[in-house]
């Protein structure tokens, strides 16, 4: 005898898992999906956002000779490290104002510092001498790290999250049979379904984008996910030597001769690289050992232009400035890993290219919370009483709050700390970090001691007033306020001032459409009337 559950088509059952399977995987890391998410969305401006942060440098208008300021930084750092068994500086280019440049520190004892790092200012060679801040880099930093946690175990949990955001795409995909029919359909004001239809629409628009997003991101940090293959497959020192030449263009430092040999001329070696990739294609200059007869340089080619990371460089010996080696080509699985790298990090992008990556990533985002924010609106329709909802259902639904609106306020508040803090304030960039968590910690609390309500409309309109007022702050602060960086064609400036009010007008109709929500009453359930002859009758 059939049963009516027996009846169903099988497909209801297939999709109803994955349902349950979307939901669930989407909730429980959906939190640390959204920070990431969020966070790498910035990050595709992180070099614009760094600028904006040392005020002090001045606009860029035009991008100096590269191998001009590589022998200027080169002859610098021979000060600055003296000794060092490598050093490495990426040269400036049309994004980035100042020379970043580390190295080795030589003779580290156990316990200290083993490298030193600096911005250096590409006209004088000199430290730069600005603020101190992480700039852009703490939010890409943050996308994969976490921050306050051990480097390995923040990129587990990266990987974990970007797994389960996999597992929910295909579950997502499956789910909902309608979804391309959907992304044409939005329901305005119509509470779960309004939600859905977002959801469905922002899933839709970069479902190729996320898919691809996701899994580049896994593959970037392989390595470490399943080292088991390498490990099985690189066995002696040669073959560990030619896996880092392909995957790296920093030659690592040798023996030295102890013989002592001045460094040959680094823009010579520069200038041979820009004659085979382009003047402002050169990246990165590479130096193992400088002042020994046994140096090394390499020149880098740059990300620009290319849809690869894999290291392209020119092999110098540093003492006499011979070419010793060309390394232009990697193995079949070294450049689809560079490929997939390169799509995960768009650097090779120009201003178009890096402005779809953005808004497509920032609809991903959007995707993340509007399916948290579902997930809440969905259930609380379900509850015996709405009105005193469970502990679990309120730990969720205040994690939702501080996780979205809470996060868009500490990461302003982040760049508001670059201008409020002293200039001369010790460990400062880590003072800035330190504000960007305290703050968040403040708006978990505020969303546990206010109602849930409130508590949203009142942090998205605090989020909304902060970015509106970041461009006056930095008026009153640094001499580079809106109109004069819109006359002096500073578009790093200008443009941070106008994305600032686009995004406090975002947080702002959010937080006007949170306040005038009103939810629809449930419907009152049907009274049961006793049994009648063995059956159940339900009144009208």
């Amino acid at each position: 005898m059939k049963t009516d559950q027996d009846a169903r088509p099988a497909g209801r059952g297939l999709r109803q898992s994955m349902s349950d399977l979307h939901s669930w995987v989407g909730l429980l890391l959906g939190w640390v999906l959204y920070a990431m998410f969020l966070t790498g969305t910035v990050s595709y401006f992180k070099d614009e956002l760094s600028q904006w942060m040392r005020p002090e440098l001045p606009a860029q208008i035009q991008v100096p000779d590269p191998a001009v300021v590589a022998q200027r930084i080169a002859d610098e750092l021979g000060t600055v490290a003296p000794g060092s068994p490598q050093w490495s500086l990426r040269l400036p280019d049309a994004r980035n104002n100042s020379v970043y440049a580390f190295w080795r520190t030589a003779g580290a004892a156990p316990g200290q510092r083993a490298f030193g790092e600096g911005n250096f200012d590409a006209a004088t060679g000199r430290t730069v001498t600005s603020r101190g801040t992480l700039g852009g880099d703490f939010f890409y930093r943050f996308h994969f790290q976490f921050h306050y946690m051990p480097v390995v175990w923040g990129r587990w949990i990266a990987g974990i999250a970007a797994m389960f955001m996999l597992v929910a795409i295909v579950s997502g995909v499956i789910t909902h049979k309608k979804i391309f029919t959907d992304f044409f359909t939005f329901r305005w004001g119509r509470g779960q379904r309004s939600w859905l239809d977002a959801h469905n629409a922002l899933s839709v628009f970069g479902l190729p984008f996320h898919a691809m997003i996701t899994y580049t991101g896994l593959v970037t940090l392989m390595a470490l996910y399943m080292p088991w293959g390498e490990r099985a497959a690189i066995r002696t020192a040669a073959e560990r030597q030619q896996l880092t030449a392909e995957l790296s263009a920093f030659i690592q430092p040798g023996k030295p001769s102890g013989e002592t040999a001045p460094l040959a001329s680094v823009e010579d070696m520069v200038r041979q690289a820009q004659e085979r990739w382009g003047r402002d294609n050169v990246g990165r200059v590479t130096a193992t050992h400088a002042g020994d007869a046994a140096a090394r340089v390499a020149v880098a080619r740059g990300d620009g232009g290319r849809v690869s990371m894999s290291p392209q460089y020119l092999e110098f010996e540093g003492s006499t400035g011979r070419l010793l080696a060309v390394h232009e080509g990697v193995g079949a699985a070294a450049e689809t890993r560079g490929v997939l790298y390169a799509l995960h990090l768009g650097r090779f992008s120009d201003s178009v290219t890096r402005w779809l990556y953005f808004l497509v990533s920032l609809a991903g985002t959007a995707m993340v919370g509007t399916g948290l924010v579902m997930w809440i609106v969905k259930r609380r329709q379900k509850l015996p009483d709405p009105e005193r909802p469970h502990v679990g259902f309120r730990v969720v639904e205040r994690l939702n709050i501080a996780g979205i609106a809470g996060l868009s306020v500490a990461m302003t508040a982040f760049l508001w700390a670059n201008r409020l803090l002293p200039v001369t304030l010790a460990d400062r960039a880590n003072w800035e970090i330190h504000g960007f968590f305290i703050v968040w910690a403040l708006t978990l609390l505020h969303a546990v001691l206010r109602p849930a309500k409130k508590a949203w409309v009142e942090q998205l309109w605090l989020a909304a007033a902060l970015l509106a007022l970041l461009p006056v702050l930095n008026a009153v602060t640094t001499p580079r306020p809106f109109w004069h960086s819109l006359g002096a064609g500073d578009r790093v400036f200008a443009g941070m001032d106008a994305m600032c009010w686009a995004l406090a007008g975002l947080h702002a109709a959010l937080a006007v459409r949170t306040q005038r929500h009103q939810p629809k009453p449930r419907p009152a359930r049907k009274p049961v009337r006793e049994p009648v002859n063995g059956a159940v009758l339900r009144e009208g």
